[in-house]
């Protein structure tokens, strides 16, 4: 698992000037570290056999001038898939169908409360996947056209760098792109949270575009309830081998929150 450049573009945006600072600007908040866990599975028995586990870790710190962010997520599946014997015979065999962890990380300082630089990084592995891993780091300007306690909504734009190793050929590309990342919260009820991400990382090579739908519905100050639908959309693949563009995950996890 190669993460040696993770650190770097954290480090560059802590090198980034915070020109035009507003004066007014909040500056003696306390830091605060939230974490949250999601875990999610399912089994089948019967007629035929599967199993699904995802799970998804966010720790968040943030204070009056930065903002850090750590994601760690996974999903694991096994299924009766049906395949051709050497003579052409079908046969059901219990499989692995996915297996897929994903880790990034972003650091934003704040030019005041609407304006700040961001550095990002990802670094995903997927064994069902044109690439068996790439990484991306990336910096740039990221503006809120909305931050209250009731909705939030964020654009994040900056130039990037990604190196991906194809699984097929062993070969390793690299190219520049463009990253983007529209983050959206708005609670409905006092216990009930609508969210959605989008994630665009747009190169020469492959343009990668993730989008997360999440409905929360609070149980407790702890815990809570998730329903989630993600869209991931690639526009190269390996068609030969029977891969579709876009895939879809839809789970229903159970949301603790570590205060």
């Amino acid at each position: 698992m190669r993460l040696r450049f993770l650190p770097f573009p954290l480090l560059l945006a802590l090198s980034l000037p915070a020109w035009g600072q507003d004066p007014g600007f909040e500056e003696n908040r306390e830091p605060v570290w939230n974490a949250t866990g999601e875990l999610g599975f399912a089994m089948t028995r019967g007629n035929r056999r599967s199993e699904n586990l995802n799970s998804r870790l966010h720790l968040v710190q943030e204070d009056a001038r930065s903002k850090h962010q750590l994601t760690f997520s996974a999903l694991r599946a096994k299924a009766d898939v049906t395949i051709l014997d050497e003579d052409g015979n079908s046969q059901t065999v219990y499989q692995t169908s996915a297996n897929r962890y994903q880790i990034g990380g972003s650091t934003s300082i704040k030019v005041d409360a609407t304006h700040n630089w961001f550095g990002a990084a990802r670094y995903e592995r997927d064994d069902y996947a044109l690439n068996d891993y790439q990484g991306t780091f990336s910096f740039g300007y990221g503006h809120h056209f909305f931050n209250d306690d009731d909705t939030f909504l964020l654009l994040e734009v900056g130039p990037g760098y990604r190196r991906a190793r194809e699984a097929q050929t062993q070969e390793v590309n690299s190219d520049y792109i463009v990253r983007s990342l529209l983050d959206f919260g708005r609670n409905l009820t006092p216990n009930t949270r609508l969210s959605n991400t989008l994630l665009v990382e747009a190169g020469d090579d492959n343009t990668f575009a993730q989008n997360d739908l999440g409905l929360t519905v609070a149980m407790s100050d702890a815990l809570a309830l998730k329903a989630g639908l993600q869209f991931r959309h690639n526009t190269e693949v390996d068609t030969a081998a029977g891969r579709k563009n876009t895939d879809t995950l839809s789970t229903v996890n159970l949301v603790y929150t570590f205060r």
